[in-house]
């Protein structure tokens, strides 16, 4: 069983492939993505005609000049992701590899979460014509997803406000915010509201043992 921890940006990637639906049977376009664990910020992608380890190899190497080295990727058991050539890019690097047990569905559960965000968006197109208009879509999806999109995984922050700490200011205003409207009008509540907080931790297949309410704590404390 594959277990990760991340406690911060940098530390752990994940990444997976795709299908993009096309007009003719049996073709279709193939997504590629690499999230970080910990912000779900997309570090990695590319939109191509076919799974192929040299374009894999391409898009982590390109993410690496971005965003440096992170200390482990996780991904399922594909071919592309099994690769010598990506393999041999890893180990070189000094970075941990881990896959996905065998008929384990719930392994990879921040790039599933990543790909059904993309495809549950009243905006995605379901069929895409041609290689070029899948592209285009990502080309847009993607700083949406980092920039604007409030993450439910994150206590409604998003992935780039995660990945660049700026996510601790925005909590402190609605954290003040919720404190004073519930000092003035305290009979509209049961009990003092809280403010969520991402977690301090995240990873794969770690014991549960942190809540939101203890992570809110921690803001308040500091």
């Amino acid at each position: 069983m594959p277990v990760l921890e991340a406690t911060g940006p940098g530390q752990v990637w994940s990444w997976d492939i795709t299908d993009l639906r096309s007009p003719w049977r049996g073709i279709t376009f193939k997504a590629y993505s690499i999230i970080d664990i910990y912000s779900r910020t997309i570090v990695g992608w590319r939109v191509e005609d076919r799974e192929a380890d040299h374009l894999a190899v391409e898009m982590f190497e390109r993410a690496f000049a971005e965003h440096g080295l992170p200390r482990a990727v996780h991904s399922d058991s594909g071919p592309a992701m099994r690769s010598n050539d990506l393999k041999k890019l890893l180990a070189k690097a000094g970075i941990a590899q881990t896959h996905n047990r065998p008929r384990v569905s719930n392994d990879n559960p921040f790039s599933e979460s990543e790909f059904r965000t993309m495809k549950y968006r009243p905006n995605y197109p379901g069929t895409f014509q041609n290689l070029d208009q899948a592209r285009a879509h990502l080309a847009t999806y993607v700083p949406w997803y980092n920039h604007e999109h409030k993450h439910s995984g994150i206590a409604l922050f998003s992935p780039n406000e995660v990945h660049n700490g700026t996510w601790r200011h925005r909590w402190q205003q609605r954290h003040q915010t919720q404190q004073a409207y519930y000092n003035a009008h305290p009979e509209r509540f049961r009990h003092r509201p809280y403010t969520p907080a991402p977690a301090a931790t995240v990873g794969i297949n770690l014991p549960k043992t942190g809540t939101p309410a203890k992570d809110t704590e921690r803001l308040q404390a500091a």
